[in-house]
């Protein structure tokens, strides 16, 4: 019998632990207080109930559920498009923002500001239909990589957050994309990655309009913004596609300080978090004076508010999933 005990006690003690909510987390306070608030307000006769069709729970993409560094993926995406394009537009050579996107002056892009981007958008990003855009960003993102990294963008979802989202959906909440990046580059990939499927998926949008091309109906998407879903148009974003305030919000930067402030702001129980990049090592430390995911405000707000603040380094076991 000791033999046998020798044995079996070993492996239950590992099924136990695998059992756990968030394994790639640490022990740490921070997880302590996710678990905990999702066992009240998913546990029967909990002061802190919340009913299931009230589970909402909503996240950033950019820096919180992937990595968002050299900067934003979808850029890469416009930089790939505009290169692709460009010999059917030799004028591209001599105008801006196009001029320098072509020579990789990335600060000459910057400096057109937002009407430079709407011209890269609208060259880029308009005047096909939505399944052919869908093609597009489904062929570019399995073989894009990283620069700095060298894996694929894919492979650089956040472990830690990936667990989170299962959790969350294995008690009963809904989970959400709530993003600045385009809502119609997101959704052809984003339920493989996170389980999250199109129609959970908010982003900023451009019009579009109903056409019938060689007899077949389609969506064509055109140069004109729709919602750009990002700080205040978070909210807006939210209550048009959900209609329901969220319970539990996630983000790593001032761009998504109106989503947490609007859910957190909510009666009965509610949880803000945020992504401080902490950890030069495993993956890339900014905060207060970065270009790309810029967290300033928030980061000052967030022990006034009750948020909580998750530090990479030390909350974090691994980041990325263990290469195939």
């Amino acid at each position: 019998m000791k033999i046998i005990a020798t044995l079996i006690l070993p492996a239950l003690l590992l099924t136990a632990r695998a059992a756990e909510p968030l394994p790639s987390w640490n022990d740490t306070a921070n997880r302590k207080a996710i678990v905990a608030f999702v066992e009240k307000t998913t546990k029967e006769g909990s002061p802190d109930f919340v009913s299931k069709p009230e589970r909402i729970a909503v996240f950033d993409n950019d820096g919180t559920l992937w990595s968002e560094q050299p900067m934003y993926f979808q850029v890469f995406f416009l930089i790939d498009r505009v290169k692709a394009l460009a010999p059917e537009h030799p004028e591209w050579k001599e105008k801006e923002p196009f001029a320098s996107l072509l020579k990789g002056d990335i600060k000459g892009v910057m400096a057109s500001g937002e009407k430079g981007l709407m011209q890269l958008l609208a060259a880029t990003h308009t005047g096909m239909t939505t399944e052919e855009f869908a093609k597009t960003v489904t062929d570019w993102i399995a073989t894009a990589k990283n620069p700095k990294t060298g894996k694929l963008l894919t492979d650089m979802a956040f472990q830690p957050m990936v667990e989170l989202l299962g959790y969350l959906r294995e008690n009963g909440y809904k989970t959400f994309i709530v993003s600045g990046g385009g809502i119609e580059f997101m959704r052809p990939w984003t339920e493989k990655v996170y389980g999250i499927p199109p129609e959970q998926v908010i982003g900023s949008s451009i019009q579009l309009k109903y056409e019938v091309r060689d007899g077949k109906p389609v969506l064509v998407k055109l140069p004109e913004l729709n919602l750009n879903d990002d700080k205040e148009g978070k909210p807006v974003g939210i209550e048009r596609h959900i209609g329901r305030r969220p319970v539990f919000a996630a983000g790593n930067s001032d761009g998504d300080f109106q989503m947490l402030e609007w859910t957190t702001s909510g009666s009965g129980p509610r949880l803000g978090l945020i992504i401080h990049h902490t950890d030069a090592e495993r993956e890339f430390a900014y905060d207060r004076e970065s270009h790309f995911g810029k967290l300033d405000k928030a980061l000052d707000e967030a022990p006034k508010r009750g948020w909580l603040v998750v530090d990479m380094k030390s909350d974090w076991k691994v980041v990325f999933p263990p290469d195939k």
